[in-house]
């Protein structure tokens, strides 16, 4: 046996080819020479920004020693959480049904070769006792004698286990439809969490919860839009938004948003910039609108491929070290900037105060607003951001000096549709036409390199599709192309979308049950076929693909669609009565089949002029999803239902109810304004 990893498509696992342990990747192979020598497997899941991997790669799997011991008693098999998701759901539950806590990163997990369900799992262990965990190296002598001396309760163990797993993922039978009220609960919920002077919900560690973020943002409450609108502002204003590049990092391990753990994933920025275009245009407040333009910059600058796509993630550590790219010295910051200029960004940037990262570094958050800083200091607000602007000049260009993260330069497919979906929304809200065509180049991109074989793939690595596609790949796919219809009139995004929809249905609905499996019909057969209705980091590929398809169903009057959403809806009741704060992609959902939204389908001509803009736009400033089509010939109309003819025709629907066609912009827009004032 030797080392198989250094031609592995995931940067994690090239990170570990040089380890002394004779790491595999979970394929065939390795899960047959598990069976044949008999051997216990240790299964290792993590991916390339997260510390604590790195942590126990440095101090065991580096180790000589320690990489023998897993030789001699164990097949060692390495997975990439960001390409097997499907494995770390199934492997995260398992620990968490052996260990009564929750799971994490590094994933250690210990699996019979016969059957592949563990018989002990833990998270991190340190390569000496401490933190009240066993060495590494013991652990891994006692594991291997108990497997080889208990293989009957291990058996047993296992079997009890598997049923505990297919429990969790088995659904009640004869669910209702969860009422409109489901969602009222759910915003309670929230915002007896909500910490009102720092923004987000809980104490620390807090996370973005965009999922969460975006469902109060869309209630018709004051409070709960509140409450989103100051947690947006609480987060900009701190440290886990990169002050001088832009960006946002995972979570903050702080409840005032201040010390990120610094690692930045593409999937956080790709939900981040929608809300904040969205908090912009609703609330009229320019720092929304330059949250998100930041994190745009943050795009282009740190993560889009010169071959097309987004690159998934950037380190949390550097040289070793955690933060140390983002953190400052202040006689470093005083050596660089003028004297007036650093008074400016030592006061707006809490520069002034004790130091607050490890109490020797300084990580920049906004400690006081610059126009309270200009008054201070007697000054004008203009100069006083004539000074910021140069101090961010200024540092950025040292910190360009500095050896930077590692890269995770796997496009996945999943986080880049949530990004051109982002995008479209994005560009909706803020009239951005250049965000239009990041869009539209994200989904092209997807088409060209994430197809092989004519079926959608989940990575693309080295230029080559890998792995293929799960449920969040084909639903956030599918809402791309939908969210490009809102700002690009192209019939191709309509045609991708009836293609997805299908695809869906045919290989991930469970069409008895209701809801919808995260891997395909089609695909490795594991111990169980996970699925969840709980948004986790990101939203649940479940509720994503209802949200797409109801779009869908409304606009094409397609029931199998309608239907597909209802099922899922009633399979999540359970969850939406028990945990009605976990799951708000699926409340969004709730919402609007019990009120559909209102759509505006906008036919335009092939030379389209600016006569329709103002009601495209006050429909986007409204939150009307608009869906724009050129006009076509009755035999190749891509949307039958609503003909388009002449110098454009517009058809104002909620739900199945239409109004009468309107061919007049200046009528359209009067009604959209009329609509307004309804509302």
């Amino acid at each position: 046996m030797h080392n198989r990893l250094a031609q592995s498509s995931s940067p994690y696992l090239r990170q570990h080819a040089d380890n002394p342990v004779h790491w595999q990747p979970w394929d065939a192979a390795a899960l047959a020479q598990a069976r044949a020598r008999d051997l216990p497997i240790l299964l290792s899941i993590g991916y390339s920004a997260c510390h604590w991997c790195h942590v126990m790669a440095h101090e065991s799997f580096a180790d000589a020693q320690t990489a023998a011991l897993m030789n001699s008693r164990f097949v060692n098999i390495k997975v990439d959480r960001e390409e097997r998701p499907d494995l770390d759901r199934i492997y995260q539950l398992a620990h968490q049904a052996l260990t009564e806590r929750s799971g994490g990163w590094p994933l250690t997990v210990f699996l019979s070769p016969h059957d592949l369900l563990p018989f002990f799992a833990g998270t991190y262990f340190p390569k000496s006792p401490r933190y009240g965990m066993p060495a590494f190296a013991d652990l891994l002598q006692r594991v291997s004698a108990w497997f080889a001396g208990h293989r009957e309760q291990a058996a047993a163990q296992s079997a009890q286990l598997q049923a505990f797993l297919q429990r969790q993922y088995a659904l009640p039978q004869q669910q209702a439809m969860p009422p409109a009220t489901r969602v009222a609960d759910a915003e309670h919920a929230l915002l007896q969490r909500f910490d009102p002077h720092w923004g987000g919900f809980g104490s620390a560690p807090k996370f973005p919860h965009s999922g969460d973020l975006e469902l109060l943002l869309a209630s018709d409450s004051e409070p709960c839009r509140a409450a989103a609108l100051h947690s947006l502002t609480r987060m900009a204003e701190g440290g886990i938004h990169d002050q001088l590049g832009g960006g946002f990092s995972r979570y903050s391990v702080d409840k005032r948003w201040e010390i990120p753990h610094f690692e930045k994933m593409l999937y956080d920025n790709a939900l981040l910039l929608p809300l904040y275009a969205k908090a912009a245009a609703l609330s009229g407040e320019t720092h929304y609108r330059a949250t998100a333009e930041a994190i745009a910059r943050w795009l282009e600058h740190e993560m889009h491929a010169p071959d097309g796509g987004y690159y998934a993630a950037l380190d949390a550590d550097s040289e070793g070290e955690e933060g140390r790219f983002y953190v400052w010295d202040n006689a470093a910051v005083r050596a660089v900037l003028p004297p007036d200029v650093y008074t400016v960004a030592a006061a707006h940037w809490g520069l002034d105060a004790a130091a607050n990262f490890e109490g020797r570094h300084w990580h920049l958050h906004i400690a006081r607003p610059l126009a309270e800083v200009a008054n201070a200091l007697g000054i004008s607000l203009a100069l006083a951001q004539q000074h910021l602007d140069t101090a961010r000049a200024r540092l950025l260009a040292m910190r360009h000096t500095r050896i930077r993260p590692a890269l995770d330069d796997k496009r996945l497919t999943a986080w880049n549709a949530m990004l051109a979906s982002g995008y479209a929304r994005a560009a909706a809200a803020l009239d951005h036409p250049d965000w239009i065509q990041r869009a539209r180049a994200i989904v092209a991109f997807i088409d060209d390199k994430a197809m092989r074989d004519g079926r959608l793939h989940a990575s693309v690595q080295g230029g080559e599709a890998q792995f293929a596609a799960y449920l969040d790949d084909t639903a956030w796919l599918l809402l791309a192309h939908l969210d490009l219809l809102a700002v690009d009139p192209d019939p191709n995004h309509l045609h991708r979308a009836i293609a997805l929809a299908d695809s869906l249905l045919a290989h991930f609905e469970d069409s008895d049950g209701g809801g919808f499996f995260f891997t395909a019909d089609d695909q490795e057969t594991l111990p169980v076929r996970p699925r969840s209705f709980i948004d986790e980091a990101t939203p649940a590929g479940a509720a994503i693909a209802a949200q797409a398809l109801l779009r869908l169903a409304w606009l094409l009057a397609e029931p199998r669609y309608l239907d597909a959403v209802e099922r899922c809806l009633c399979a999540g009741n359970d969850t939406l009565h028990s945990q009605p704060a976990a799951a708000a992609s699926l409340l969004l959902v709730l919402r609007d089949w019990h009120a559909p939204a209102t759509q505006l389908v906008l036919r335009l001509p092939h030379q389209r002029g600016p006569v329709w803009q103002p009601a495209i736009t006050a429909a986007h400033r409204q939150g009307i999803a608009v869906i724009q089509l050129p006009c076509a010939s009755a035999a190749d109309d891509p949307l039958p239902m609503h003909p388009g003819k002449g110098d454009g025709i517009a058809y104002l629907c909620t739900g199945s109810a239409c109004l009468a066609p309107i061919s007049d912009p200046d009528a359209l827009l009067r009604e959209l304004q009329g609509l307004a004032r309804r509302e």
